[in-house]
């Protein structure tokens, strides 16, 4: 069971990197995007549901076997904070790109409430910090892609 589940809590191993996880776990969710998109939204909210239920439950044990509620080995929540950051979001590099970026910024900014969020205890707060960081992105990334450049980069 302890394989299992530092397997899920660090995204097959990623979390293990020996420099920035977070960002390689930011890039599986990237990664994710573009097949279960392609899938409809159902299957990307389901995918983000099933990613926060099983991560939450992952992180909270992983964060127990190291001793440090929020291991920096511990990235399925960036894995599912990535998917909130690009879901609804048109499917095109230029997108990915800067939902990865825009992830990235306000997931290492933590402006208020992600830092809050972070405070929760156990597994959930291991995982709420990223998924409020990814709304921020997501918000940032509408406004981007479909009110000031709704046709692209091209």
């Amino acid at each position: 069971m302890r394989i299992l589940v530092l397997a899920i809590a660090t995204a097959g191993g990623l979390g293990l990197a020996p420099f920035a996880p977070g960002t390689f776990g930011s890039a599986l969710g990237v990664l994710l995007w573009p097949p279960l998109a392609g899938l409809g939204a159902g299957a990307l909210l389901a995918a983000i549901a099933a990613l926060v239920l099983v991560g939450s439950w992952a992180a909270g044990r992983a964060g127990r076997h190291w001793q440090r509620a929020d291991d920096g080995r511990i990235v399925i929540d960036e894995v599912a904070g990535q998917l909130v950051a690009l879901a609804f979001l048109p499917l095109r590099l230029d997108v990915a790109i800067s939902g990865f970026l825009l992830f990235r910024l306000f997931d290492i900014w933590k402006p208020p409430p992600v830092g809050r969020a972070e405070a929760l205890p156990g597994g959930p707060g291991v995982m709420a910090d990223d998924l409020v960081a990814g709304l921020y992105a997501n918000v940032a990334g509408q406004l981007l892609w479909r009110v000031a450049l709704p046709g692209g980069l091209g």
